[in-house]
């Protein structure tokens, strides 16, 4: 399935591209006089002995603009000479990060498929950047070259088993918090319904709603492998927990304040400072999305 060879490439990702990296640094010549397009493509010609599966070499100016036709075992591979790549993340990456980077897989333009450019820039002594060397190879070429191990698989799917164990005894919680916020409602007679029973169904629905969004964030991240974060690394899993735990201590905070103004006026502090927490708690999220979207 897609979805599992993209989860199977994150976690070989580091050595498939130490790998890659290695065969770089092994086979072309770099931060040394006299490099040229010859002793670049005589690297190549080696990395190919070794790396029989790729779908194209080619070599890029410092502008991004593609200096000749691929480099590949199919002739109707052999395009691209004067393709502006500056675009490409392979490219900028590489540039910026000055090492080898591997990029993430995406459909290629030679054969439709699902693949994963390796991009290593090249330098003279002086440090000055003469080219960009890249090889594109398909995503199940890259995962038959760095397999994972079989004791990986093992405690992958032991461990997927475990949370989907977890995700159930939280759900059966969440069902039994959802049937305690809506029995006072529900069974009461209207007319002996008070505001402090509806603010107690309020806390505790709210309560449940959080938990079922952490139910689901461990089973869709963790048993089926999808994402739980945005494109700025920001977890919606993480925001979509506090702001249901930050909700439930404002209405709590509410109903403090109401029942220690007619009970107990003097124990109103208590109420202050939950709403202080409260605000804490909301200050901490804000910098948290501040941080993450930063980072990001």
């Amino acid at each position: 399935m897609l979805i599992q060879d993209i989860r199977r490439f994150a976690r070989i990702r580091y050595n498939a591209r130490a790998y890659l990296a290695y065969l770089f640094e092994r086979n072309i010549p770099n931060r040394l006089p006299m490099i040229n397009l010859d002793i670049i493509k005589s690297g190549l010609d080696k990395i190919a002995h070794e790396v029989e599966n790729f779908d194209a070499f080619y070599i890029l100016a410092p502008d991004g603009v593609q200096i000749e036709n691929n480099i590949s075992l199919d002739e109707s591979r052999r395009i691209g000479a004067g393709e502006n790549r500056s675009n490409k993340a392979y490219f900028y990456r590489a540039v910026k990060e000055r090492r080898c980077v591997l990029s993430d897989p995406y459909p290629s333009s030679l054969t439709g498929e699902l693949c994963v450019s390796a991009s290593e820039p090249v330098y003279d002594e002086k440090g000055t950047l003469l080219y960009i060397v890249c090889v594109d190879i398909s995503l199940n070429d890259i995962l038959k070259l760095i397999p994972p191990g079989r004791l990986d698989f093992g405690f992958e799917s032991f461990s997927r088993f475990v949370y989907a164990l977890i995700s159930l005894a939280l759900f059966a919680i969440t069902a039994v918090l959802f049937v305690l916020g809506i029995k006072s409602i529900i069974w009461a007679p209207f007319g002996a319904l008070n505001v402090a029973d509806m603010f107690e169904s309020t806390i505790i629905l709210t309560l449940a709603l959080a938990l079922f969004d952490l139910v689901k964030a461990i089973f869709d991240e963790e048993v089926l492998g999808k994402s739980a974060k945005e494109n700025s690394g920001v977890s919606r899993t993480m925001v979509r927990f506090l702001s249901s735990i930050i909700i439930a201590l404002a209405i709590e905070a509410l109903m403090l304040v109401f029942k220690f103004a007619i009970t107990s006026p003097e124990q109103i502090v208590y109420a202050v400072w939950l709403i202080g927490g409260v605000s804490l708690l909301l200050i901490a999220l804000s910098v948290y999305l501040y941080m993450s979207k930063k980072a990001g």
